[in-house]
């Protein structure tokens, strides 16, 4: 089946056209800066990226021109629209009331309209990618895939925080989780590289990227993640804080007499790597300035690294038997020095790295451990876009 998979952002459209059956990416591309100084990037089947300056005024008008460039004949991705035979629609939050992928209908929509209080930044610009699709492909049928899905097998114990149990009845404040496809997708791939069924697998799955989250998964499903009820808790990211006391917000909005919304672009926007750095939220560049001395750029590294190292330690008392560690995204798969550091001190537990496999798997897929550690250590590109696809598919052939 060609899946035309779509990662709709505020001023951006990010798309693959993926055939699922071969698993194969047709082509791939991005609109960006959509509204304002519109540049249109896509992939040429020779592999070549091509860059065009289109402006366009807002998400439908984007999504046309990318949809004109797929049956273009001069480069021939596909002979008609047609051949699309579905929409898959990355969507952030789903909240309680979607623990799979769905068809995309009124009343979907209408969830994810709801779901917007809890995901400002994500939910609206999702929808309007959904929004300009069923403007132009009125017939096509339309899959929303959530990232909140994966993680509605949590147990109570792991979601319910510890404030008056009343809020969440009334608001639904509970821990709902991020990233899931790519925690699903790269536990898939390590129970396939392990022999094991995905039902028998248990492992700690770690997405380091610029937005970073731990997940211990029993028996194939999520049984706990580092991201809360916003994508800002649990280990120390690109720009956000992670976790931190709740009362320091208090403190600091006090003595700097900081608005609610200036809390939050401080916790979101410049905290994190870059706060504590003060240079970059690139793990590259942050890394480039500590090899060179910069005092503040190393402890901002070592700080990651213990906030990683907390939760793979607290997850695997969690689940007891852990067959696996998995580094995925941006730094988990590209970064053997911040993968080692973060094992080391891990022995006790049966992790034994093998230095020279670490050092050599960049980018690509790849055991870094020794054959005698008890807990097989792993690195796993993600691919959420195929994910999507696969999951799409799946939810179009059973409707």
């Amino acid at each position: 089946m060609k899946v035309l998979v779509i990662n709709s952002g505020s001023s951006s459209i990010k798309y693959q056209l993926i055939e699922t059956k071969t698993e194969k990416v047709i082509t791939k591309g991005i609109y960006e800066k959509i509204g304002i100084d519109s540049e249109f990037t896509y992939l040429l089947k020779n592999g070549e990226k091509k860059k065009i300056n289109k402006p366009v005024k807002d998400h439908t008008e984007a999504l046309q021109i990318i949809l004109e460039n797929l049956i273009s004949k001069e480069n021939e991705f596909i002979n008609s629209l047609e051949e699309i035979e579905a929409i898959g629609h990355r969507v952030v939050h789903g909240g309680e009331e979607f623990t799979g992928s769905v068809l995309i209908n009124k009343k979907v929509i209408e969830s994810i309209e709801k779901f917007s209080e809890l995901a400002p930044l994500h939910n609206p610009p999702n929808l309007l990618g959904i929004y300009s699709c069923l403007k132009i492909l009125p017939n096509k049928k339309q899959v929303a895939v959530f990232d909140t899905a994966f993680h509605q097998t949590m147990p109570n114990v792991s979601y319910i925080y510890a404030i008056p149990y009343e809020y969440y009845v009334r608001n639904k404040i509970r821990r709902y989780g991020f990233h899931g496809t790519s925690h699903r997708y790269v536990s898939m791939k390590a129970a396939e590289y392990l022999g094991l069924k995905l039902d028998e697998l248990n492992c700690i799955t770690c997405h380091l990227g610029n937005g970073s989250s731990i997940t211990a998964i029993k028996n194939g499903k999520s049984y706990d993640t580092s991201m809360g009820f916003t994508p800002l808790e649990g280990i120390v990211m690109g720009t956000r804080c992670g976790s931190i006391d709740p009362a320091i917000v208090f403190y600091i909005m006090d003595k700097e007499k900081l608005s609610r919304k200036q809390i939050d672009d401080i916790l979101n926007k410049k905290s994190g790597l870059l706060g504590i750095s003060g240079i970059s939220n690139d793990m590259r560049e942050i890394i480039k300035a500590a090899e060179n001395g910069n005092e503040r750029a190393k402890l901002a590294i070592d700080i990651m690294i213990q906030s990683v190292k907390k939760y793979i330690g607290a997850y695997i008392a969690e689940l007891g038997i852990v067959h696996s560690i998995i580094f995925t995204a941006g730094i988990g798969e590209n970064e053997p020095n911040i993968r080692k550091k973060i094992l080391q001190g891990l022995e006790f537990f049966g992790v034994i790295i093998d230095d020279e496999k670490n050092f050599k798997t960049k980018g690509v897929y790849g055991l870094i451990s020794k054959p005698e550690s008890k807990i097989k250590v792993l690195v796993v590109p993600t691919n959420e876009e195929l994910m999507i696809a696969i999951e799409t598919e799946l939810v179009v052939s059973q409707s």
